[in-house]
């Protein structure tokens, strides 16, 4: 494989903006299907093919590869690199915009899994995205950067827990199947990564009466690491003696600060004060 010579024939320029660094390592590319675990049932969504690479290699392994790529400029780069697949599908689009289940529904698929390296600009709205509005992905296979694979695998109580550690947590169990060196991708980041893998739950253990609720609570507890739950829920704008009450009944002590909470006790909290509130 060689990359560099498929984007000079194309004229291809790197865009910032798209936060543009593609897989140049054969045995990388192994890797991350082998810890994606694909079978010829999966349908599997990928975003920013880039230069297809990773694409060919699920294609390899899965029923469907959805490849959903912004840059049209990389459009006859994977057109050419999947020419000789029958199952795979490009979808030109924005992954903040597109409707995941309609492009999986045309497959027949009851759920989906993601797999992708993802732009670093974008990993965290497009993870909560998938979380937060109840796709039916069944599991994300990701690389990220890997300071934000330490925020996703934190403890609480640790500096790198925080409010993005406690949502996914919510959602599904975390794991890092393994670290990327940077010298694996064209261009070089200046970063290391690390493939982490998201499955979701089918049943949570811990289900939040209103996770809209959840979510503010969280954001709320985070807000200013330094303060008390007693002051950063002030956020939240409620009457002091129905957070009191909240957070008596959730069995929390109000003197702790929001980095300590496990998801379990902010699913506690917030439900505590749902209850009250009404």
């Amino acid at each position: 494989m060689n990359i560099s010579e498929d984007l000079k024939k194309e004229k291809f320029r790197f865009k910032k903006q798209f936060g543009q660094n593609f897989i140049s390592d054969d045995h990388l590319l192994a890797k991350i299907v082998e810890a994606a675990e694909i079978t010829p049932e999966d349908v599997v969504i990928e975003i920013g093919p880039g230069a297809a690479t990773l694409t060919a290699a699920l294609a390899e392994k899965a029923a469907q590869v959805i490849a959903i790529e912004i840059d049209k400029d990389l459009f006859p780069i994977i057109e050419r690199r999947m020419a000789g697949y029958s199952n795979f599908e490009l979808v030109a689009g924005d992954a903040m915009k597109v409707d995941f289940d309609a492009l999986a529904a045309k497959y027949e698929a009851k759920s989906y899994k993601v797999v992708a390296n993802l732009p670093y600009y974008i990993t965290t709205p497009i993870v909560m995205r998938f979380l937060e509005e109840g796709f039916r992905v069944s599991e994300l296979v990701i690389m990220v950067q890997q300071e934000v694979a330490d925020r996703f695998l934190a403890n609480p109580g640790t500096k790198a827990y925080g409010a993005i550690t406690a949502a996914i947590n919510y959602y599904g169990s975390v794991s890092r199947a393994f670290n990327v060196p940077r010298t694996m991708f064209t261009p070089r980041p200046e970063v290391d990564s690390s493939i982490v893998k998201i499955k979701c739950y089918e049943n949570k253990p811990f289900e939040a009466d209103d996770e809209k609720l959840l979510r503010r609570v969280i954001k709320a507890a985070f807000g200013q690491r330094r303060k008390t739950l007693n002051n950063a829920l002030k956020a939240l704008n409620l009457p002091k003696e129905e957070l009191d009450e909240a957070l008596k009944t959730a069995e929390i002590d109000a003197s702790l600060r929001g980095e300590t909470l496990s998801i379990e006790e902010f699913v506690c909290l917030s439900n505590a004060i749902s209850k009250i509130s009404k």
